[in-house]
């Protein structure tokens, strides 16, 4: 399965740990989405990354080829299991596009959450986990710079 991580999984340490099969395939944007924090990860007791639409905004991230058998792994991780009436997030299929080229689109599976009224914001922990995946894989500075603009919980 391909998978697009934009949140904490673009940090390799937690992604291996999370699906040991894991392997970088490429950098990418997904369209049409801004980075939100929409709903209180009980993990972490922090906001949790989102993928809200919104159009003429983007989303980098990470794509992975992930072996089927570790499916399962990842969708505890985000708190979803198929057919359940209340899950944390969603995994669905979009396009994104290798190293933001939209002549090479990869329709990927990826997580969005079921948003929650009033989510607190990040922690400064989860907030560096995802700078720190970002600058790893090397997304474009312009993204990165907005990543470290996102507010915290005090």
């Amino acid at each position: 399965m391909l998978y697009f991580a934009y949140g904490s999984n673009m940090n390799w340490p937690q992604m291996k740990e999370r699906c040991p099969s894991a392997e970088f395939i490429s950098v990418a944007k997904l369209k049409d989405h801004c980075l939100a924090f929409t709903r209180k990860s009980d993990r972490r007791g922090c906001g949790s990354a989102d993928a809200v639409p919104e159009i003429g905004h983007h989303i980098w991230g990470v794509i992975y080829q992930i072996d089927k058998r570790e499916i399962g792994r990842l969708d505890e991780a985000e708190d979803f299991v198929p057919g359940r009436a209340q899950n944390g997030y969603t995994r669905q299929e979009r396009y994104v596009y290798t190293d933001g080229d939209e002549e090479r689109p990869f329709l990927v599976s990826l997580y969005f959450a079921e948003k929650q009224k009033s989510p607190p914001l990040p922690s400064a922990e989860y907030k560096m986990i995802i700078i720190n995946g970002a600058k790893h894989w090397q997304l474009p500075q312009g993204y990165i710079e907005k990543l470290e603009q996102i507010r915290v919980a005090p």
